[in-house]
């Protein structure tokens, strides 16, 4: 696991150069922070779990494909360059029928999975 930048890096982030380095689906890499929120990349691909974030919201920005987050009430179809925040307590469960590339920004310490925990759950404060 690598550890955060030192907060006197001042370069660029480039997100293509960045998502180049993720090789596996449902595995969120942080590539910054802010204040207490983290920014990561992940690649999707396929059905993931419904699950809830009871404290917190969750921002889907997507860089490259297209993403359908599953509501209870209905889907939200998301293209590269929309964004969509998940309301806190609100049950959903991202997916993509072919791989797509997506900014997550949520508070440091969220597990991807949520309420729901299982095999799934990947490794927090993986720094890419």
């Amino acid at each position: 696991m690598s550890t955060s930048p030192s907060p006197a890096v001042r370069s660029p982030i480039n997100l293509a150069g960045k998502l180049a380095l993720i090789h596996e689906h449902w595995a969120p890499r942080v590539v910054a922070e802010m204040n207490d929120y983290q920014f990561k990349l992940v690649k999707f691909h396929g059905d993931f779990v419904w699950h809830t974030h009871e404290d917190t919201d969750e921002t889907f920005i997507v860089i490259h494909g297209q993403l359908r987050i599953e509501l209870r009430d209905g889907p939200v179809i998301l293209n590269a360059g929309e964004l969509f925040v998940v309301p806190k307590g609100v049950e959903h469960k991202p997916c993509a029928d072919q791989e797509v590339q997506v900014m997550l920004i949520e508070p440091r310490g969220v597990l991807n999975t949520g309420d729901q925990g299982g095999e799934r759950t990947a490794t927090n404060d993986l720094w890419i």
